[in-house]
């Protein structure tokens, strides 16, 4: 039970949580190739000049690009701690049930078959995409004994490697799909709009609120399957509404940003360093950590190769080994 003094504790860590977010959140907007000052990147919020170039910059382009971020960083940062809670496996990801390979696999097949190239288009390929995937992953790892952990992991393996072998075949078949794909697979913030979050925010909402609730019986479900059907409840509808809620969320942040990897293992692992076991406060940290993560990713590849620029996914991806290898090595990931 979560004494007084550990939930002031807590509480004060999602303050400054909170705090740091919005900090990289208003970092995000002031920096960039084009160098805006702080004063004027207040006044582009609060009382924007149709006239001025930098109000324009900071509205049109670093808002979107920002709110973009946001969305999708909290969406892989809670669908990897359900992840983990659901498969009791510390090493997995949203990408343990084919979301991402889903995701991928209709947009190569959208762009090769129909020639969509918008982004708006695929936004919608890659969240069909994603369900799809683990629709076929929980049919297929579900036995006699229902989606046990071990079988959604082996499922998931084995959905990925062949869909991933599908997608390899018509890429090299296909170079003008090759072009168009290897843009959007690298996980960029780039070139979106705030049309498809706006398409998305409904589905956005489900997930959000979906997950957030999942806490308890996450805890329940850690406990073990006997003892947690012991308990009163029911491991299936707990299973069924986190695979729901990993979708959602998985899909929404893959179509926005891409398949951008580590956001949703690390940032659990770092949740649970902060709050030990209790998914209701994992679940609340994920949301920060993964937002303000993938938000900074984007800040600093703007910024280490002026006047040109890293993709977020790329920045993610060699901040978060090293990170994912430091708790490896200090902590006992199998404690869960």
């Amino acid at each position: 039970m979560t004494t007084a003094a550990t939930r002031g504790r807590l509480f004060l860590g999602l303050a400054l949580c909170l705090a740091v977010l919005l900090i990289v959140l208003f970092l995000s907007l002031a920096l960039g190739a084009r160098q805006v000052a702080l004063g004027t990147t207040l006044e582009a919020l609060f009382a924007p000049d149709a006239g001025n170039a930098d109000h324009r910059v900071i509205r049109e382009l670093r808002i979107p690009r920002t709110l973009l971020g946001l969305v999708a960083g909290a969406a892989l940062g809670l669908a990897g701690s359900i992840m983990q809670g659901l498969t009791r496996n510390p090493l997995a990801d949203p990408g343990l049930l084919g979301v991402n390979a889903g995701a991928s696999l209709f947009v190569v097949l959208g762009i090769t078959w129909f020639g969509i190239a918008g982004t708006t288009g695929q936004v919608w390929l890659a969240f069909a995409g994603a369900a799809v995937a683990t629709v076929i992953v929980y049919a297929v790892g579900s036995g006699r004994a229902g989606a046990t952990p071990i079988s959604l992991t082996l499922a998931g393996s084995a959905v990925t490697a062949a869909m991933t072998s599908i997608i390899t075949l018509l890429l090299l078949g296909n170079l003008d799909t090759l072009n168009q794909y290897r843009f959007w697979a690298v996980g960029s913030l780039v070139g979106r709009d705030l049309e498809a979050l706006l398409a998305l925010a409904p589905f956005l909402a489900v997930g959000l609120v979906l997950a957030l609730s999942l806490g308890r019986m996450l805890n329940v479900l850690a406990l073990g399957d006997d003892l947690a059907s012991g308990l009163g409840q029911s491991v299936l509808r707990t299973r069924v509404l986190s695979a729901v809620a990993v979708v959602i969320l998985c899909g929404c942040a893959t179509s926005l940003a891409g398949p951008i990897v580590f956001v949703g293992l690390v940032v659990p692992h770092l949740a649970r360093r902060i709050t030990g076991p209790d998914y209701r406060w994992i679940l609340a940290f994920s949301l920060l950590l993964g937002a303000t993560l993938l938000v900074a990713a984007d800040v600093i590849g703007r910024l280490v190769v002026l006047p040109g620029e890293l993709e977020a996914g790329l920045v993610v991806a060699f901040v978060g080994a090293p990170v994912m290898i430091a708790l490896v090595r200090g902590s006992r990931l199998g404690a869960l």
